[in-house]
């Protein structure tokens, strides 16, 4: 069981750098909850925060979160008692109000507090209500006419698809740890069914929109009880009207239409494939293909995310390379959120860097340079990033950066991986799939939902259940920083499958470290000469079309690229690619029925390999 603090984490009642218990004596804003109509009858739940202190003449410049996970909290009676002593509930309204900003949070339709129907994420009626909302905020006095729009993940990619309205007084935009393309890069990486996520976010947001704080309890394995007494569920809103603000709330919720996330994820294998009773398909929702009117906005990006946060910064290095806006991108070693430190070389508790205080200066500096009268536009459109296992910050304007070189390492004899070629005739490796292979209960894909802490643990015996191929010791330290790819020769005794690739550090001592991974379904392997973005590696549409099952026992060539990474291997340690046919921690398993054997080819005649970018370091 976690501790009723970490429950309230997951529902965002804390965030970045703020302490569970920071006491403060009164608020600095006032915050008014209403209802904004849309032109179609429909209500939207809106909090306003603005500074308790006078408003500027010129007015506000106005920050905005679009989410469907709660906008605010109806506090039980412990969480009634805990305000009254000071504790901040919700950072945000804090930090932005204290920085001079209004600050506007939006139930999305068919969610929280709010009227209408949800049927699949960022619909474009979602999106049309936003920028609706956007004229709603420039028509009050309090405003200055500017907006930005801010949120992690969904509310992140909510924050970017804001910018298709091209609302004249959408100035800026800060998408973090959101999802550029949601088919291939979280539900389905690689064409792999994210199982585990797709049914305990399911869960989750049955529970938001029955309004059911238990749902949520459960999810942190927190108890009921506990939950309630600080979390009631959904604030409703104060000003509604000539009704109550919790009969309204009872409506709204009433009228909210059931979604089975699971069985619209189940029933999907391809990215063109609907995604539920909406006709679209994740594509058709995601920003990749929404690129023509995002860059038609104009509007500039401050993009945030982790090289451990699902495929987040694999996201965000294809639209760094494919969109025309201005962006401002960093990767950091973070968590889902950014409130934990995850990089695999430090001890799980590293506090987090940059602190929450100072990852709050640099979003809001970003927006200080649109949305204030006074400031000036940011120009510094780079890429800032961090090298795991040296805890070094770097800059690059293009990716990969520049004097990183490709460097061939074989897989050989007896598990080996050297950068000399193969020159015999023969040899091969045949690997049973081990179903029980896993990456634990903290990995990248299975942490965004509670915002919990990325944990690797030493995968030497994980490594036992898959095939392997290491280096001899390095004799200086040598930094990866690209897109790593595997180039595998292999044959199948099924006419499907799935490969889950794995870099990893084995350190002197023989403790085994993750770096990254690579995934693709073998059925789905067909690259393509039209890619829909620039993608670092081979890219592959996953539709219908392109569906090329094996030919049992025939040898074909398959190419997966690892996520993307920045990592530093040591003088004295090797490297390692590991090769799983599953991982039980959160994936569909493919072939549903079967066990396959896969042979990887290493001769002369069909080299496998890996190519990673790197740049050695002489060593003091």
């Amino acid at each position: 069981m976690k501790p009723l603090w970490i429950a309230l984490l997951v529902l965002g009642v804390l965030t970045a750098g703020t302490a569970a218990w920071l006491l403060s004596s009164q608020p600095p804003f006032e915050r008014q909850s209403l209802y904004v109509r849309m032109t179609d009858g429909t209500r939207l739940a809106v909090d306003v925060y603005l500074p308790a202190a006078r408003i500027p003449e010129n007015g506000l410049p106005t920050v905005m979160m679009a989410t469907r996970y709660w906008r605010s909290y109806q506090l039980g009676p412990m969480g009634e008692l805990m305000s009254r002593l000071g504790v901040r509930f919700k950072s945000d309204p804090w930090q932005w109000t204290e920085a001079g900003y209004a600050l506007v949070t939006i139930d999305v339709r068919g969610s929280g507090a709010s009227f209408g129907d949800w049927d699949i994420v960022w619909s474009p009626q979602e999106v049309a209500d936003l920028g609706e909302v956007v004229d709603w905020i420039v028509s009050q006095s309090w405003s200055n006419g500017r907006v930005g729009a801010f949120g992690v993940s969904y509310d992140g990619n909510a924050a970017e698809l804001l910018t298709m309205t091209r609302h004249p007084a959408v100035m800026a935009v800060a998408p973090q740890y959101s999802d550029f393309d949601v088919h291939r890069q979280l539900l389905f990486p690689g064409g792999i069914y994210n199982r585990g996520f797709i049914e305990n976010w399911d869960r989750f947001t049955r529970g938001l929109d029955a309004n059911d704080p238990c749902a949520l309890a459960e999810l942190v394995g927190e108890s009921c009880d506990g939950f309630t007494s600080v979390i009631q569920g959904v604030r409703p809103v104060d000003d509604a009207g000539d009704l109550c603000g919790t009969c309204e709330l009872a409506e709204a919720v009433a009228g909210h239409r059931p979604v089975d996330l699971s069985a619209h994820g189940a029933a999907v294998t391809f990215a063109d494939d609907p995604f539920g009773e909406s006709g679209l398909s994740l594509a058709d929702v995601s920003p990749y293909a929404l690129r023509e009117p995002i860059e038609a906005s104009g509007v500039p990006m401050f993009v945030w995310a982790s090289w451990l946060d699902g495929a987040s910064a694999e996201g965000a290095l294809c639209r760094f390379a494919t969109f025309g806006n201005r962006q401002r991108l960093i990767i950091g070693p973070w968590s889902h959120g950014g409130e934990h430190h995850v990089d695999p070389f430090l001890p799980a508790d590293t506090p987090v860097t940059p602190s929450g205080v100072e990852q709050f200066a640099l979003l809001s500096e970003f927006f200080d340079g649109f949305l204030r009268d006074q400031g000036s536009e940011e120009d510094d459109w780079q890429i800032t990033y961090y090298t795991l296992g040296e805890g070094a910050w770097k800059t690059s304007a293009v990716w990969p950066p520049q004097g990183f070189e490709p460097v061939f390492w074989y897989f050989g004899d007896h598990g080996s991986l050297t950068t000399a070629p193969p020159t015999a005739a023969d040899g091969s490796d045949a690997y049973v799939v081990d179903w029980t292979a896993s990456t634990g209960t903290s990995n990248r894909w299975r942490t965004g939902l509670d915002l919990s802490d990325v944990v690797y643990p030493d995968r030497s015996e994980a490594d036992r259940l898959l095939l392997t191929y290491t280096s001899d010791p390095l004799g200086q330290d040598t930094e990866i920083t690209g897109t790593p790819v595997v180039q595998l020769h292999l044959s199948s005794t099924h006419d499907d499958g799935a490969l889950h690739v794995y870099l990893e550090d084995v350190a002197p001592d023989g403790c085994v470290t993750y770096i990254t991974e690579g995934l693709l379904r073998l059925s789905q392997r067909a690259v393509s000469d039209a890619p829909l973005y620039i993608a670092k590696g081979p890219f592959r549409t996953h539709v219908r079309a392109d569906a090329n099952p094996l030919e049992p026992g025939q040898i074909v060539r398959v190419d997966v690229p690892l996520l993307s990474t920045s990592v530093l291997i040591r003088e004295g340690h090797a490297i390692r690619v590991a090769i799983a046919g599953h991982d039980a921690s959160a994936f569909a398993r493919v072939p549903e029925e079967g066990t396959p054997t896969l042979t990887v080819e290493r001769h002369a005649g069909f080299a496998s390999r890996i190519i990673l970018p790197t740049r050695a370091r002489p060593t003091d």
